[in-house]
């Protein structure tokens, strides 16, 4: 059993990666200083770190060492956070504030913003080339997942869709294969890279990837719920900005009640992939955890 309850946990494991997340961004070339500057405040900006959590555990789960697996973490939480300054721009969902304070863009402005995004992009290939406990074909794997994730084929390709839609009525089906590139593949990227820091057979790297595409969504269908009953304060981030930009979401076709009862029954059907698995309780709990939270 946990001695920590899955918040808990979160918070702890939180502290632990930015303290080791931290260490890339000591930057100190004065000619860099406003795009570097503008990383790091995005980088270092808080958050749940819910992926770099599912790297790390799923490793452990599956008898690896977070030392290993922490590289991969840092480098999907660059992409991850990339795609958070660029998603709040104002040519995308034009967003202000982020996590409890204004986005990257209304600090260091939109151009280094943008640049910023790029330079995180491209540093998360390059952390993960230096990874020193991995080989080489591990490494060369790392890179491959994290860019088929981050690409046309994920979550760019989700985020197409999704600008695509606004403003349209689409169905069902496609919701669920936009919310399954643009949030689902970088939580199944998070599975994967902890699966091959473990060194893991292929029978495991499938339970996990289940298990995230099952979390994934109900990850989404969270944050739908969230927009539509969540506090600013609490959410750290206005409320209500699917319906002002016109946004298909799971509360288009369902009710709140049923939202929450798909989200449930996908955190089940998740659980049921790891169950196997010796240390499956943390992963377990944080499957229930997404779909309850608040935040």
């Amino acid at each position: 059993m946990m001695s920590l309850s899955i918040e808990d946990r979160l918070k702890k494991s939180a502290a632990e990666f930015e303290e080791y997340f931290e260490k890339y961004f000591s930057y100190c070339d004065e000619d860099l200083k406003r795009v570097t500057d503008a990383m790091r405040y995005s980088a270092m900006s808080g958050g749940k770190r819910i992926r770099p959590f599912i790297v790390l555990e799923i490793c452990e789960m599956l008898g690896g060492k977070s030392e290993a697996a922490m590289p991969l973490a840092c480098a999907l939480e660059c992409v991850h956070t990339y795609s958070l300054i660029h998603d709040d721009l104002p040519c995308m969902d034009n967003d202000d504030f982020r996590r409890g304070r204004p986005t990257c863009h209304k600090v260091y402005g939109e151009e280094f913003a943008l640049l910023a995004g790029d330079a995180l992009l491209t540093y998360a290939f390059e952390i993960i080339a230096d990874a020193k406990m991995l080989d080489e074909r591990a490494k060369l794997e790392a890179v491959k997942l994290l860019a088929a994730s981050a690409g046309i084929l994920g979550m760019v390709g989700g985020q197409t869709i999704d600008l695509e839609s606004e403003g349209n009525q689409i169905s069902l089906e496609k919701l669920l294969k936009l919310h399954s590139l643009k949030t689902g593949a970088l939580i199944r990227c998070a599975a994967g890279l902890g699966a091959l820091a473990a060194g893991a057979d292929d029978v495991a790297r499938r339970d996990v990837d289940k298990y995230a595409e099952k979390t994934g969504l109900a990850f989404q269908i969270a944050d739908d719920i969230l927009d539509v009953t969540a506090d600013e304060k609490e959410l750290g981030k206005p409320v209500g900005s699917d319906a002002q930009n016109k946004k298909v979401t799971f509360m288009t076709f369902m009710s709140l009640e049923e939202a929450k009862e798909y989200a449930a029954s996908l955190a089940d059907e998740a659980k049921k992939y790891i169950g196997k698995y010796d240390k499956d309780e943390i992963m377990c709990s944080l499957a229930d955890y997404i779909v309850s939270r608040r935040k």
